[in-house]
């Protein structure tokens, strides 16, 4: 235990275990926010879903702005910004009343996670050798998921007393994990918490998406793919609530489940995906995602419900954790941060998919929509085999271009 501790950077476990903590405190609060706004405040199914979907929109620049600011100035300043304003954001979520200060602070929310979550990926990277990245990137997705399985279970129970003490509770959370990791960044200093000494300017953090073909096509697919993960935190727990008496306990442990089978399932699948390239074990997560999403739309009951979250779950196993690998792959040094930022482009898909998702659930019916979603995932596929051409297509290039010994 103690030979695997000393493999990795202090930092990255420090980033790893506040990773559980901190994500099961947000799991605990924002999967229940379409409900709380919903049955607490009686907010429209399209005002939900665009209040829902304005933290992804605002995190689609923000991330990309943060991923350059950290290459530019150093992580920490970015970081302990990000995660202090974070806290502020879900203690305001605790007092909130009007839907106008909702929007605005789930804004900030996107804005805050855009900044911190690319900063802190380019940061393992960064403390981390090359050839033991892909082991560090899995290890903060079973990270995510531990938060994840614990959290909605203690946000139903928590939430069953008080709703507004889940984002308290949060909040207080956030400001603790950002003391922590001040101490842990200021003690063991590296490199990448001081400036680069290239400099780069925004319009050249810019053109990285204009002139890096495979990175456009891995954004589009990616998009895609948020436009129906997005229902599970937006539409999902309203359609489960019309359509089984129980379901918002269905939806709590689905959540659950879905953690749980990622913990479980996340270590053979992923010896399984290294016999392909990136892009194509995406190619077959969206292929699970799309089964799983058509899955919901013909659920009626709890085991059907459940396979559906499964199959849906080997698809996220799949997708998420190749998508950093790919943007660590592609990335030069120097603008790791900013390659990281520049995929939060995908988190387009999150602002698209609630508004979208809620119109059709209001107009039509779950149903419908989880069909749609199945087509729209099973699209990205496209978008990811052009990635995939792109990128090969620019290696043999290289190739050629190499002078011959």
């Amino acid at each position: 235990m103690k030979e695997k501790m000393r493999a990795y950077h202090p930092i990255v476990w420090t980033l790893l275990f506040g990773t559980v903590f901190a994500r099961g405190a947000s799991f605990m609060a924002l999967p229940f926010l379409a409900l709380y706004l919903s049955q607490t405040k009686e907010v429209h199914p399209i005002l939900i879903g665009l209040i829902i979907g304005i933290g992804p929109l605002s995190g689609t620049i923000g991330g990309f702005i943060g991923g350059h600011l950290s290459d530019k100035y150093g992580r920490k300043i970015v970081m302990i910004t990000a995660m202090f304003v974070w806290g502020l954001v879900y203690i305001g979520f605790s007092i909130a009343s009007s839907v106008a200060v909702f929007f605005l602070l789930n804004a900030i929310n996107g804005i805050c996670r855009s900044f911190f979550e690319p900063t802190s990926q380019a940061l393992m990277a960064d403390v981390t050798e090359k050839e033991r990245r892909l082991r560090v990137f899995s290890m903060r997705y079973t990270a995510i998921n531990m938060g994840a399985a614990l959290g909605p279970l203690l946000g139903a129970y928590v939430g069953i007393m008080n709703a507004n003490w889940t984002f308290m509770f949060t909040g207080f959370f956030y400001f603790l994990y950002t003391i922590v990791l001040l101490v842990m960044i200021s003690k063991y200093e590296v490199s990448s918490n001081t400036p680069s000494s290239k400099k780069t300017t925004m319009v050249d953090a810019f053109g990285i998406v204009r002139k890096d073909a495979a990175l456009r096509f891995f954004i589009v697919g990616g998009i895609l793919v948020n436009i129906g993960y997005s229902q599970i935190e937006s539409t999902l727990p309203q359609h489960l609530s019309l359509t089984l008496k129980d379901g918002v306990l269905l939806y709590s442990v689905l959540l659950s489940l879905n953690a749980i089978a990622v913990i479980i399932l996340q270590i053979p699948l992923s010896r399984f995906a290294e016999r392909f390239r990136v892009m194509h074990t995406m190619m077959i997560g969206s292929g699970f995602f799309a089964l799983g999403f058509i899955g919901f739309a013909l659920s009626s009951n709890w085991i059907l419900f459940i396979f559906s979250m499964i199959v849906l779950t080997i698809g996220e196993i799949f997708v998420f954790p190749s998508t950093s690998v790919f943007i660590d792959q592609i990335a030069p040094e120097e603008m790791r941060g900013t390659y990281f930022g520049a995929g939060q482009f995908r988190s387009a898909g999150f602002f698209i998919g609630p508004a979208m998702g809620g119109w059709i659930f209001s107009e039509w019916s779950g149903t419908l929509l989880y069909l749609l979603m199945g087509m729209i995932v099973l699209a990205s596929i496209y978008f990811y085999k052009l990635g995939d051409y792109q990128r090969k297509k620019v290696q043999e290039v290289n190739t050629e271009a190499s002078p011959q010994m």
